[in-house]
């Protein structure tokens, strides 16, 4: 008899056999390998962290330096639209507007020499004329056909000959001794006020606002590039720290590289763009802010003179021009006028202060003779009104109110050089601020990848 496990031999005999194996166990299709036993952790292996670290380490040094030197050449080029491009054309839409006022001026004031008009004041009407129409040539050659101040330079260059005739039209009459030509005269003018005068008004309006706009541009900080760049140090950090506690290496070569390139890009960008933005804004304060201002107050005043002597033409047949000096002589030194405005800008420039306090006491004996002059066409004495406006054909006056608009308009011009140069050497030391940053910000951005790379390559080495 056999007992469990055993079985029969040869010859009968009893042999031992193993029990029966228990039924083995098979793990789930979904069930991964525990951590440690012979399965990966999550993310890899450390050589593919390593890798995948410096990658992006690398990739975010490029995009780093792609912003900056994009951000850069924007505000670079924005710059050089100002020093180049913006301001010139405000400047030569302020100097339309005041050849366009001052041949206006000048026309009425051959006309009260009653036939006898001088070669200077031909001259200088010339002058004006042709003034204009170079620089509405300039003006159209420098901006692009869809710009908005197209509109103003081709409607100019249509009127201006049509100006120009009705004058012409009107010096014949007069010199003929035919009383049209007051009325020639007064219709030209109207068509220069009412039409021309705006219209260039707008085109400087346009090309201002157009600088104030590249002005915004070159002095805006590159916040992204700066916050970016922000972002890659820390990380390169934190990459140093996270070797650091794994090999316990204190220093990475090739991290420490990249940080010190981020950092020096960062030091340089934010220095030289704050240096720039400084300049700039010290261009406008000093420089372009107060040129604008003043050139409204020569523009105002050439048309405070048209208006007078336009009122001597008129000899009592409208009250217009009268009205006229009334408005434009309070714009320019009543109080918050242009005057005043340019006495608060100039406040902290000696030289150019000086050329507008002249400026301002030259207006007050302006005005005095105009209300002398003013008294004597009211009461009916008309030559010395005009003698005390013009002065005598021939004669170089000093009491007249055309000397005294004299004085006012060099003063005028002499603060506008000063602001001029003003201008041009803040803008320039602005603009050079930057020179090869873009340049210098994208090869430190490089070398910063190329860092990460090698300092992230001597620890994988250690794996393989």
């Amino acid at each position: 008899m056999t007992t469990p496990g055993q079985g029969y031999g040869q010859g009968g005999g009893a042999v031992a056999t193993a029990p029966p194996s228990p039924p083995a166990l098979v793990r789930p299709a979904d069930e991964s390998p525990a951590p440690g036993r012979g399965g990966r952790r999550p993310g890899g292996s450390p050589l593919r962290r390593l890798w995948t670290m410096g990658t992006l380490l690398a990739v975010l040094a490029v995009v780093f330096g792609v912003l900056t030197v994009t951000q850069v050449v924007q505000s670079s080029n924005a710059a050089t639209s100002v020093v180049d491009h913006s301001q010139p054309l405000s400047d030569d839409a302020a100097q339309i507007f005041h050849s366009l006022a001052d041949a206006d001026t000048t026309a009425a004031t051959g006309f009260l020499q009653a036939g006898n008009e001088t070669a200077a004041v031909q001259k200088q009407y010339n002058s004006d004329i042709a003034m204009a129409s170079t620089l509405l040539a300039k003006a159209a050659g420098s901006t692009a056909t869809d710009d908005p101040g197209q509109v103003q330079i081709r409607q100019l260059n249509a009127q201006l000959p049509v100006y120009t005739g009705l004058v012409e039209t009107a010096r014949a009459d007069d010199r003929q001794g035919l009383p049209l030509g007051g009325a020639y005269l007064r219709f030209a003018s109207g068509q220069l006020q009412n039409t021309m005068l705006p219209e260039a008004k707008q085109l400087y309006t346009t090309e201002t606002a157009r600088l104030h706009h590249d002005y915004a541009d070159a002095q805006a900080l590159p916040w992204a590039a700066i916050g970016l760049g922000a972002v890659l140090l820390a990380a390169l950090v934190w990459a140093q720290v996270r070797l650091f506690r794994g090999t316990n290496r204190v220093f990475n070569v090739g991290l420490l590289a990249a940080s010190a390139f981020t950092a020096a890009a960062l030091i340089w960008l934010g220095t030289a763009q704050s240096l720039a933005a400084s300049d700039l804004r010290a261009s406008n304060t000093r420089g372009a802010a107060p040129l604008q201002v003043l050139n409204e107050a020569q523009i105002t005043a050439l048309q405070c003179r048209g208006a007078e002597n336009l009122n001597l033409v008129a000899r009592g047949s409208t009250t217009d021009y009268q009205t006229l000096w009334q408005t434009v002589s309070t714009e320019l030194a009543g109080q918050g006028g242009y005057l005043d405005q340019a006495v608060q800008m100039t406040s902290g420039d000696a030289a150019a202060q000086q050329q507008v306090q002249a400026a301002l006491a030259a207006f007050g004996t302006w005005d005095k003779r105009h209300d002398a002059a003013g008294t004597a066409n009211n009461n009916g004495e008309y030559a010395t009104a005009v003698q005390d406006t013009i002065g005598l054909p021939g004669t170089a006056s000093t009491q007249t109110t055309d000397a005294a608009f004299t004085s006012l308009n060099s003063s005028l011009a002499a603060a506008i050089s000063h602001e001029q140069a003003n201008f041009a050497k803040l803008a320039a030391d602005g603009r050079g601020a930057t020179t090869l940053l873009a340049e210098g910000a994208g090869v430190l951005a490089a070398l910063a990848a190329a860092g990460a790379l090698l300092g992230i390559n001597r620890r994988a080495a250690e794996y393989r």
